[in-house]
C-alpha cells in the first residue's frame, strides 16, 4: 500500500514540476516591451484592458507600463531608450521631427480619438456659456501640449482669446494641476478623468463642458516608437497592435460597468462609481478609438490646431510620421 502511495505521490509531484517548468518556459519566451504612458488615466482604458484580459500575453508579449507624467518626459524616455513604445500625443512626434531627428518617432497605433479633458468650474452654472470665462482665472495645461492647444482651439472657436480675455495660468506642473485647483487656484480648470468626476462628486468643482466634444476627432493619444525600433522589431509592433485592437473592440462592445470591473485594479484608490462615470463620459463622446487606424484627416486637424496655437514648427506630411501599414495589417487580419 505504501509502495503505491509513494508512487502516486511521485507521479503527482512530477506533474506539478512539469507544469511549473512549462510556466517558466512560457515566461522566458515572452517578448518584453517597455511602454511609457504620458499619464495614468481612465482615458487610456483599452491599454489596461489589454493587460487585464491577457491580450498581450496571447500575443507572446510581456508588457511593462510606466507613467512618465508629461509629454516632454515621455519623449525623453523614448529617445533615450528608457522605453520601447510611448503612449503620448502625436504632436510630440512633430516636435521631434522639426528638430531634425536622425531617428524619427513614428505613430503606428491610435488609442484615443478626441481630447480627454473637461472644463471644470469652481461654481456650478445652471446654464453654462463660454462667455462666462471672460475675465476669469483659468488653470491651463503645459504650453505646446495637446490639452492646452485643444483648449486654445476651442476657446478661439467661441471668440475667446486665451491670452487676452482670461487670466491664464500655465506655470504649474501637469501632475499638480488638479491639486492646485483643489487648493483654491483658478476659477476654471481643464482636467482629465477621473479627476473631473471625482471633483464633481466631492463638490470641489462642476463639469460644465467637454473639450473633446467641442474639438472633433484628432489623433490625441497614439502609440509611437522610433523608426529604428519599428524596423528592427516590426513583428513585436504588430503583435502589440493586435493586442490593443482586441482591447479596443472589447471596450467598444462592453458596458462602462464591465470596463470598470476590468480596469479597477489600476485605480485602486478611486471609487469604482467614479471610474464608471468617467468611462461613460468617454464612451458617450467616442473618445476611445474603436481601432488603431490613424487617418490623414485627423492628422491634418491636429496640425491645424497646433498652427492656430502658434506651436506648429512646420507641416509634416502624414506619410512621413505615420506608419499605417501595421494597423491596416492588424485590422484586415482580424476581420
Amino acid at each position: 500500500m505504501n509502495k503505491w502511495l509513494r508512487l502516486g505521490c511521485a507521479c503527482v509531484g512530477s506533474i506539478f514540476l512539469m507544469i511549473a517548468l512549462a510556466a517558466c518556459k512560457q515566461e522566458e519566451t515572452l517578448t518584453k516591451v517597455k511602454v511609457a504612458e504620458v499619464t495614468h488615466s481612465i482615458f487610456y482604458a483599452p491599454l489596461y484592458v489589454a493587460e487585464s484580459k491577457g491580450f498581450f500575453k496571447e500575443e507572446g508579449l510581456d508588457v511593462n507600463v510606466s507613467t512618465t507624467w508629461g509629454g516632454d518626459k515621455t519623449m525623453t524616455s523614448l529617445l533615450s531608450n528608457g522605453s520601447d513604445i510611448a503612449l503620448v500625443g502625436s504632436e510630440t512626434s512633430i516636435y521631434v521631427e522639426a528638430q531634425g531627428a536622425k531617428d524619427p518617432v513614428i505613430n503606428f497605433a491610435q488609442l484615443t480619438q478626441t481630447d480627454g479633458t473637461f472644463l471644470v468650474a469652481k461654481e456650478d452654472a445652471e446654464h453654462f456659456d463660454w462667455d462666462q470665462l471672460k475675465g476669469k482665472t483659468f488653470l491651463g495645461q503645459r504650453k505646446g501640449g495637446m490639452p492646452q492647444m485643444v483648449g486654445e482651439y476651442v476657446l478661439n472657436k467661441h471668440k475667446i482669446d486665451p491670452h487676452k480675455d482670461i487670466d491664464l495660468i500655465q506655470n504649474i506642473d501637469f501632475a499638480n494641476i488638479a491639486n492646485a485647483f483643489a487648493s483654491g487656484t483658478g476659477e476654471y480648470v481643464q482636467l482629465f478623468e477621473p479627476q473631473a468626476s471625482l471633483f464633481e462628486k466631492k463638490g470641489i468643482g462642476h463639469i460644465v463642458a467637454s473639450f473633446g466634444e467641442e474639438s472633433g476627432q484628432v489623433p490625441y493619444t497614439t502609440f509611437m516608437a522610433k523608426q529604428s525600433y519599428l524596423k528592427k522589431h516590426e513583428d513585436t509592433a504588430v503583435k502589440f497592435t493586435k493586442a490593443i485592437y482586441k482591447a479596443q473592440q472589447w471596450v467598444e462592445n462592453h458596458s462602462a460597468k464591465d470596463i470598470t470591473e476590468a480596469i479597477k485594479d489600476e485605480f485602486d484608490d478611486t471609487d469604482p462609481e467614479v471610474i464608471e462615470t468617467s468611462i461613460e463620459r468617454y464612451k458617450k463622446q467616442d473618445s476611445y478609438s474603436p481601432d488603431p487606424l490613424l487617418n490623414e484627416k485627423e492628422w491634418e486637424l491636429l496640425q491645424t490646431i497646433m498652427d492656430e496655437s502658434g506651436e506648429l514648427p512646420k507641416r509634416i506630411p502624414y506619410h512621413q510620421l505615420v506608419n499605417k501599414k501595421i494597423a491596416e495589417k492588424v485590422t484586415s487580419e482580424e476581420k
